[in-house]
């Protein structure tokens, strides 16, 4: 027979170790060069012990509470991001254009949108379930029905977080729509018609930006800051010292770094932001191509080990989390070392588990909790004999 036991995952505690590892290294070298006083190496670890504390905390809720809690969740969620809508500017400031932090005596600074990340991963995975559940025969008919309810639900908090606004956190939710929908067993053919949508979408917002500006001003509320970062993607020479500066300063220090890169600490170059949203400069800078690779690796070989948990489980609720968390991880860090790089524009999405900040990183450990625990859960069998 079969009796459960406790087993962590310790390829996944391994690399978490090696990220803080490098995020600690990396935010040391960014700020000898950065425009701030503080100690960020330290806030950053006692973030990191924050988050550890979150995952012990995960650990000790199983799948089925976190199934059950999952509409109290996401209403909750809801209900913060009104709050901070609506809340006065000594509570909530706004910075650089958006209203999306809190600020909180003894706190410091907390985003609420980077918890309704995972919380929508909850209530999409839940959705899929319950749905997958009544309708056992697939029609085109039961795949609309789904896809119209993940997309009212994904639409919501979507809405709410654009009135802040911050383009970059909903593109993060997009992201786990799609990646939810993708493995939702809607047929091909609706799927093929929501990513030809998708991709026409964003080429015509595209267009319009750099054509009709005026018309996503006037009628969609579109921020002149969130053109300033197409104008500065599209021709980053032409604003070099304006709108692209913090791109062209990125790529020198990335450059400089070459092959091997200039060693532990010895970044001149300075990146404004470079010990958060660019802190991808600061590791090419001082480990060039080699180490910035490696940093690559490592969350390759993450994102590997939640595929594996994926394959092993037997539970449909939590192979659908996986791989919400999955789109999760890799849309952030292709998004920011893409920006970086300057593949793709710049819009204010950090490293994940390497950029400094405390919202950021409690959401991220917040996500590989729930990982630990459900890979817990998968493997916490073993043969016994029955006594």
């Amino acid at each position: 027979m079969y009796r459960k036991k406790t087993v962590l995952n310790y390829n996944i505690i391994f690399l978490l170790i090696v990220l803080c590892c490098i995020s600690c290294l990396a935010i040391y070298s960014a700020q000898k060069t950065g425009q701030y006083k503080e100690n960020f190496v330290l806030q950053q670890l006692i973030w990191y012990g924050v988050g550890t504390g979150i995952i012990i905390l995960v650990m000790r809720i199983d799948t089925e509470q976190l199934y059950r809690l999952t509409w109290f969740l996401y209403g909750l969620n809801l209900f913060i991001l009104i709050a901070l809508v609506v809340s006065p500017e000594a509570i909530a400031p706004t910075r650089n254009g958006a209203k999306s932090w809190f600020v909180l005596p003894g706190l410091g600074s907390i985003q609420p949108s980077e918890f309704m990340k995972m919380t929508l991963i909850f209530t999409l995975s839940r959705i899929n379930v319950v749905h997958n559940e009544k309708f056992r025969v697939r029609t085109i008919e039961s795949d609309i029905k789904l896809l119209l309810k993940l997309t009212v639900f994904t639409i919501i908090p979507i809405g709410l977080i654009m009135l802040q606004p911050d383009m970059g956190t909903s593109l993060v939710l997009i992201a786990i729509f799609l990646g939810l929908v993708f493995i939702s067993g809607i047929s091909w053919k609706i799927l093929t018609a929501v990513f030809g949508t998708v991709g026409a979408i964003f080429g015509t917002a595209f267009y319009m930006v750099l054509y009709h500006a005026e018309i996503l001003k006037d009628y969609f509320g579109v921020q002149p800051h969130q053109f300033n970062r197409i104008y500065s993607w599209i021709n980053p020479e032409e604003y070099a010292s304006s709108l692209s500066y913090n791109y062209m300063r990125t790529i020198t220090a990335i450059g400089s770094g070459t092959v091997s890169g200039k060693g532990f600490g010895q970044g001149v170059v300075y990146v404004p932001e470079k010990h958060s949203d660019f802190i991808f400069g600061a590791i090419g800078e001082d480990y060039g191509f080699i180490g910035s690779s490696i940093v690559i690796s490592v969350f390759m070989l993450l994102i590997y080990s939640i595929v594996s948990i994926v394959l092993r489980s037997k539970d449909d609720f939590s192979k659908y989390i996986c791989t919400g968390v999955i789109a999760y991880i890799v849309f952030h860090t292709f998004q920011n070392i893409g920006m970086d790089i300057g593949l793709l524009p710049i819009t204010g999405i950090p490293l994940p588990f390497i950029s400094y900040g405390g919202s950021s990183l409690m959401g991220t450990m917040l996500a590989m909790g729930i990982i630990l625990k459900i890979s817990s859960e998968t493997d916490s069998f073993m043969f016994s004999n029955d006594s």
